[in-house]
């Protein structure tokens, strides 16, 4: 039996219906993080009540997602089983930040897992990783899909980087490290945008005005996010980047060896018997 033994490291191929259940998840969050900027005075916000139904709306989509990629890469068992693993890992590293100035190790692995495995396999880990690590410390509620779509852009983001087969060694690093740095902020100012608009008794300044125009609510916000959460995403962002650039290497080199001898998309031949 012969296959791909010497080639190196690829991410997974997107096929069209990866791309387009991607797409439509993207859309559907995209509509559950900024209805309430155009919602009007009287509409009631309800992001307690709407978050069960983006869940039940994400997670068949990320199975859908999965399937695709089996069907148009040749994803096998070995594939879902790094999944799994990475998802457990990340869950597991969640917890030892949380509550601390925003130090969250997890972020670094998902920046690595989604540069080395691509933008399709990253969304579903980041995605699978965060309803992982609710279960594991408690953290189950309304925002927790809002935080699993977060975090799946966040990884489907390394995928999207340029040169996965060509840019190696500092360059990369230093690419990847400023991605997570900028990458660890939107993350918290997308969140933002979900707590921003459910929280009561801000200051005038900085609250949410059901109805108002959008340019006045995003001035808002963006004074909003300066008061409340930038010392927050510093210290994430400062984490990525430190970890990044100090085990960023090895452990590209590790994800790479272990995607290298699954050949996610190794074509298996066999070849006819000595005579």
């Amino acid at each position: 039996m012969s296959g791909t033994e010497g080639r190196g490291a690829r991410p997974v191929r997107l096929g069209p219906r990866a791309v387009a259940a991607l797409v439509l998840i993207s859309a559907i969050g995209v509509v559950a993080f900024g209805w309430p900027l155009l919602a009007g005075a009287d509409s009631g916000l309800a992001h307690a009540q709407d978050a069960p139904w983006l869940f039940a709306a994400l997670l068949p989509l990320l199975v859908g997602v999965v399937v695709a990629m089996i069907a148009d890469a040749g994803l096998d068992a070995k594939a879902v089983a790094m999944l799994g693993v990475l998802a457990a890992v990340g869950a597991a590293l969640r917890p030892l930040g949380a509550g601390t100035a925003g130090l969250e190790p997890m972020f670094f692995l998902m920046v690595l897992s989604g540069r080395v495995l691509g933008p399709g396999f990253g969304f579903v880990l980041g995605s699978v990783t965060m309803f992982a690590s609710a279960l594991l410390t408690g953290g189950v509620g309304p925002w927790m899909p809002f935080q699993m779509l977060s975090m799946g852009w966040f990884t489907m983001g390394a995928g999207l980087l340029p040169a996965p087969d060509r840019l190696r060694g500092r360059a990369e690093l230093l690419m990847l490290a400023a991605y997570g740095a900028v990458a660890a902020f939107a993350y918290g100012t997308i969140m933002n945008l979900y707590g921003w608009t459910i929280v009561p008794g801000l200051g005038s300044g900085i609250s949410f005005h059901p109805g108002d125009p959008l340019g006045d609510n995003l001035v808002r916000f963006l004074a909003y996010c300066t008061a409340t959460s930038v010392g927050w995403d510093l210290g994430r962002a400062a984490l990525t980047v430190v970890l990044t650039l100090t085990v960023g290497a090895a452990l590209l080199k590790a994800l790479r060896r272990a995607t290298r001898r699954a050949a996610f998309e190794a074509q298996v031949t066999f070849d006819a018997p000595a005579e």
